[in-house]
């Protein structure tokens, strides 16, 4: 079991390494001038040599990723030989000179809404849509698998922002029975922080679920056809023990992988959830990033991302040991 964690997590860190290498030669070691594409339009050759000599553009580039990477660790300070000085603190993403702050202090900012958004909304659709498919698949054929098919039809058939719209007209706009969505931090206020984050997480889970519960109930149908199951079913177990102990750890360990590339995936940013609800997170400021050439962010975000993928991947193959005694043995 330790071995086989070692190994993840050491294929994790090289992976990150080798992203980060690949993000950073796109973005400053492609363009022609990435002074340039940050500095914008207008500007004059003074204005982009003073750009250049603030984030270091003219010096090689593996001595500006290893000052990046040492930046990380123990932070860095970005100067021009003249009064200008900015120091950027451990864990240093950067420096964002458009908006005059370090790329860490927007991420501590935008971070926690999109991890609210999407930890909310993956309990839900975890919680409803594999109960649900697993319930319609040991239930076939019934009035209530024929129900749950309708509804994941739907769910999956719909947009975020359709879906979504739809929610604020009736609970927000039409009844009042909701506040706006807001975001207040969880340690502040846990009820405010739930109360306002109820539609996002309604909207995403709805629609996930939807998506899991079509993916549960085919899984599991296939698992129960399996001969594992049915010698398990002529040994005279109950079928409660059956389901339960055998086919279902059986039928989600495929579910698991995909719930965990979702999850990851969401919290490198949910623009369209963030933008529908007025929420300024990951996924809005990425987007406006890019939108004004803001190359440092770009690029945070762009690392941050992997980060959450490549995190989520070795919490999936933790439980893959916890649920598939093979792995644990392999």
């Amino acid at each position: 079991m330790v071995r086989f964690l070692t190994r993840r997590v050491l294929v994790g860190v090289v992976t990150l390494i080798a992203i980060s290498i690949i993000v950073f030669g796109l973005f400053f070691a492609v363009p022609s001038s990435p002074a340039k594409v940050m500095c914008g339009k207008n500007c004059d050759a003074a204005s982009i040599a003073q750009v250049e000599t603030r984030l270091g553009l003219r010096e090689p580039i593996v001595t500006q990723y290893t000052k990046f990477m040492k930046g990380i660790f123990v932070g860095r300070t970005y100067a021009d030989g003249t009064a200008f000085e900015r120091r950027c603190d451990a864990p240093c993403l950067g420096y964002s000179f458009r908006n005059d702050e370090a790329v860490t202090t927007i991420l501590s900012r935008t971070v926690p809404v999109t991890i609210s958004i999407v930890i909310g909304a993956a309990i839900l659709w975890l919680l409803i849509g594999v109960s649900l498919g697993m319930v319609s698949a040991l239930r076939r054929g019934t009035l209530f698998d024929k129900l749950a098919i309708g509804i994941s039809l739907t769910g999956a058939s719909m947009q975020v922002f359709f879906f979504g719209l739809i929610l604020l007209f009736l609970l927000v706009y039409t009844t009042g029975l909701l506040p706006f969505p807001s975001y207040t931090p969880f340690t502040e206020n846990p009820a405010k922080w739930a109360q306002g984050l109820i539609l996002p997480w309604v909207t995403l889970g709805f629609l996930n679920s939807a998506i899991y519960a079509r993916l549960s109930r085919a899984q599991m149908l296939e698992t129960l056809s399996e001969d594992f199951v049915r010698t398990a079913r002529a040994k005279g177990l109950p079928l409660r023990r059956v389901y339960t102990k055998h086919a279902l750890r059986a039928a989600i360990t495929p579910i698991v992988t995909i719930a965990g590339l979702d999850i990851g995936a969401s919290l490198g940013g949910t623009f369209i959830t963030e933008t529908i609800f007025g929420l300024r997170g990951l996924g809005k400021e990425t987007v406006e990033a890019v939108g004004f050439l803001n190359l440092p962010i770009v690029v945070a975000t762009v690392l941050l991302a992997a980060v959450f993928i490549v995190v989520a991947n070795l919490i999936v193959d933790v439980l893959y040991a916890v649920i598939d005694p093979r792995v644990r043995l392999s």
